[in-house]
């Protein structure tokens, strides 16, 4: 999880109307989360080659007009098309069909997305390099640990509204990162200046997560 600080006008003017950025020490917060996707159904085979995939997103921190907090994305880029089909028509989601590419030796972890394929605009591409650290003690996280990473719903467009899911899971295991590389057009992609300097950055093994279903939270009119 790589985070930058953004000015909080800047982020807001890419949501929909009544949607707020939410700031913590006077800036908005971007994430670029590369990570691997294992879906299980409740039912049938595990069809590893559509249900498990890499992924990479692009998102910031929001508040709903009523006032629930949950993660606005940028984009979504999955190598599974099934995926972004069904997430589309589902959450309304911006998700992407990609290519990527994960890698991990010990405790080296190696993220790439060489192209967007569908839809357009297509051709962005993102490279994570890392080298996992020590657990952090859960007494040792700070207040920006909780803020970037304490998130439990979801926000998407659908149509002319505003659609809300709920995500079930425990708290993220976290780990210190030592950042080998990155380059990143994913960012800019979504219409922000691309990111520069060291980010804020963590690691996670894992957590399991329910989804639920997607709701009406409200008008989603772009500005």
């Amino acid at each position: 999880m790589l985070h930058w600080r953004y000015p909080a006008p800047a982020v807001q003017a890419l949501l929909p109307s009544g949607v707020t950025v939410e700031t913590y020490d006077g800036s908005a917060w971007v994430g670029l989360i590369p990570f691997q996707m294992r879906v299980r159904l409740p039912v049938g085979p595990e069809m590893a080659r559509i249900l498990h995939f890499p992924e990479t997103n692009v998102r910031t921190y929001v508040t709903a007009p009523d006032g629930r907090p949950g993660v606005w994305f940028f984009s979504l880029e999955a190598s599974s098309l099934p995926a972004v089909v069904t997430a589309r028509s589902t959450y309304g989601l911006p998700y992407f069909w990609s290519d990527m590419t994960l890698e991990q030796t010990d405790d080296r972890v190696r993220y790439v997305t060489f192209r967007r394929r569908w839809p357009k605009p297509a051709g962005a591409s993102s490279v994570v390099d890392i080298e996992i650290g020590a657990e952090i003690a859960t007494d040792e996280l700070s207040d920006l640990d909780h803020f970037l990473t304490g998130r439990w719903a979801l926000f998407g467009k659908f149509g002319p509204r505003l659609s809300y899911g709920k995500m079930n899971h425990e708290p993220w295991p976290l780990h210190r990162v030592d950042v080998l590389e990155w380059r990143d057009e994913l960012v800019a992609a979504g219409g922000l200046a691309a990111p520069t300097g060291a980010p804020v950055a963590h690691y996670s093994p894992g957590v399991t997560v329910r989804c639920g279903w997607p709701q009406i939270a409200g008008p989603a009119n772009l500005k």
